[in-house]
């Protein structure tokens, strides 16, 4: 069906869920008919079957009278038993496909939606994606991206100190990346799918939001480098507008960055005047 819909001209989303549950159809179909079994009873043809369901999507232009492109995108839902990613399915599924969604259930519990654990989950298409992003949005896309996923590995890192010996123990820097890492998880990457504005997000407000959430630690790690103490620069009022900035509509998304371009300025300076009078 969402083949038919391709060669129409129409650019198709499948979902198949779950993968899992019919592999597992398939390991109880090749055990009743005594077939040999491979890697935890699934038959020795389980990956050449995946292979050639997701091998399936694809860009292709159709034959007819009138040229249409036509585009097919497989999303395939995979339900390890425990989570286990090293089971046959998941193994199989990821030497195939090229880009990954690792759901999180520690993410889920804090109410964290999406779910995707960011550093688990990747793309190999990111390179090729990269000149479509320079081009429609802003060269300055890839660099932001590299930015922002290092700052994500950073606080991973420094959250098993944390565990240790509290914030409170870490360099004024790494409580400023914290911060910063923060700010682009919980106001960045958690989306709220029934609100009006939040629910959608063109790929250039997304880009202005990363751009003013990298300038905003960026200015945050210059200020503590003046001196400035990390628990008061974290304190800042302009942190709410930031938070607010997801729920703001595409048209008035440039007046509201400019402003709070503005009182980062205003917020750090003031904090300068103010510790510098003490």
């Amino acid at each position: 069906l969402a083949e038919y819909y391709r060669d129409m001209g129409y650019s198709v989303a499948l979902m198949a869920d779950s993968t899992s549950r019919w592999a597992e159809a398939m390991r109880e179909i090749s055990g009743r008919l005594e077939e040999m079994p491979g890697e935890e009873g699934y038959p020795a043809y389980l990956a050449s079957r995946l292979a050639e369901f997701y091998e399936r999507a694809g860009r292709v232009i159709t034959l007819g009278s009138e040229p249409r492109e036509g585009s097919l995108t497989v999303v395939g839902a995979v339900s390890p038993p425990g989570g286990d990613f090293s089971e046959p399915v998941t193994q199989n599924t990821l030497r195939i496909t090229k880009a990954f969604w690792g759901l999180d259930a520690s993410l889920a519990d804090r109410r964290h939606f999406p779910a995707i654990n960011w550093l688990r989950s990747y793309s190999l298409y990111a390179d090729k994606v990269k000149e479509w992003w320079s081009k429609e949005v802003s060269p300055e896309w890839a660099e932001l991206r590299v930015k922002a996923m290092a700052l994500l590995q950073k606080e991973a890192e420094l959250q098993e100190i944390v565990q240790l010996v509290g914030p409170d123990a870490l360099p004024e820097r790494e409580r400023i990346t914290l911060e910063g890492a923060r700010v682009i998880r919980e106001d960045f990457l958690q989306q709220n799918a029934f609100h009006e504005v939040d629910s959608f997000c063109s790929p250039k407000k997304q880009f202005k939001m990363l751009k003013i959430m990298i300038h905003f630690y960026d200015k945050c790690l210059e200020a503590v480098t003046r001196g400035l103490p990390a628990k008061q620069i974290a304190e800042l009022e302009v942190k709410d507008d930031i938070a607010r900035l997801k729920y703001v509509e595409e048209d008035k998304i440039d007046d509201a960055i400019a402003e709070i371009e503005k009182k980062i300025e205003e917020q750090i300076n003031e904090l300068v005047t103010k510790l510098g009078g003490m």
